[in-house]
């Protein structure tokens, strides 16, 4: 296990045996409380030793998205018992159906743009980030945004929801693209361990067509205009690597029929059976092949595109895309 992590949940612990020892004074059934604190004791006790974070049935390490989200598991998924399994897969199923709650609505009205996304997991949860925000500070316009949080499964599904949270929070500030992305760094470091950060596209996006984009280390948006298709390049770095680092946004201005699209790599860095990525190049090329009529269009040519350049129907990556169209 990562040590920064152990020593992070090593603290996490004994603050937990504080408050819990603090309310065993005042609690009328002391039962379970004295039974989590027995818990606690046995959890310290293996950090001491060098032993935390090991299965007590095979001496493996468990799973570090799961001590993440509970510090006190004893078995890897492997050798829990079958009522166990069942209650973990209850969790991972409600998990999901709260991400898939934070996804913007279809029908979300955005005057002077339609939209379109698609929104995949690799497995039941995703480290992928999807958003459209319209703030009530700033009328005719809204901000929308993709990203994608290291690693997958439970631990990077939960720091997603952490960043969605935060830039919800934020985006009512009326804060300009490159400050609220700076914010939400400082939030993210805070919130997250050091081996943990994340990639993010955030946009606003006015009435008159202009954009307004701060790319912080994520892939690069696709501007198209008919046939030709520009890149927006990264202004700054990941979210969580320095926490005072600052940002820079760059302004386009779209017309009547012009689309930006965004994406997570689980587009481009898809390999196929060789080996080769899929790659922005032969994304550019399929953008450029033909002029699309609405967004739903670009992102089903995506999907298509890459299942038949893997082979296979089942993604080995979490995907979005999000295409937006000025009208």
């Amino acid at each position: 296990m990562d040590g920064i992590m152990e020593r992070m949940l090593a603290d996490q612990l004994g603050e937990r045996k504080r408050k819990l020892e603090q309310a065993l004074s005042a609690a009328r059934d002391a039962d379970e409380i004295t039974a989590l604190l027995r818990d606690i004791d046995v959890a310290l006790e293996k950090y001491s030793r060098g032993r935390y974070g090991l299965c007590e049935s095979c001496g493996e390490p468990i799973e570090a998205e799961r001590l993440m989200a509970d510090p006190l598991v004893r078995y890897c998924i492997e050798h829990l018992n079958a009522a166990e399994q069942k209650a973990l897969e209850r969790d991972i199923d409600l998990a999901a159906q709260i991400q898939n709650a934070l996804l913007p609505k279809r029908d979300m009205p955005l005057p002077g743009w339609e939209f379109a996304y698609y929104y995949r997991a690799a497995g039941t949860v995703s480290g992928d980030y999807l958003d459209l925000i319209i703030p009530d500070s700033a009328a005719g316009s809204f901000y929308f945004m993709t990203g994608d949080v290291t690693g997958k499964g439970i631990a990077a599904s939960m720091l997603m929801s952490q960043l969605h949270g935060s830039v919800r929070t934020l985006s009512h500030s009326g804060l300009p693209v490159h400050r609220l992305v700076e914010q939400a760094n400082r939030l993210f470091c805070e919130g997250s361990l050091s081996s943990h950060f994340a990639t993010l596209v955030l946009g606003s996006a006015y009435d008159s067509g202009r954009l307004e984009i701060c790319n912080a280390g994520h892939c690069s948006p696709m501007l198209i205009r008919g046939r030709k298709v520009d890149t927006i390049s990264s202004t700054g770095l990941p979210l969580g690597v320095i926490c005072n680092s600052p940002y820079t946004a760059v302004s386009h201005q779209l017309q009547k029929g012009d689309y930006v699209v965004m994406y997570t790599d689980g587009l481009t860095e898809a390999r196929n059976g060789s080996g080769e990525q899929f790659g922005e190049d032969r994304l550019v090329d399929l953008l450029r092949a033909r002029e699309f009529v609405a967004g739903d269009e670009i992102i089903s040519t995506c999907v298509a595109e890459l299942a038949a350049f893997t082979g296979h129907g089942k993604f080995m990556d979490d995907l979005a895309i999000l295409a937006l169209k000025k009208k």
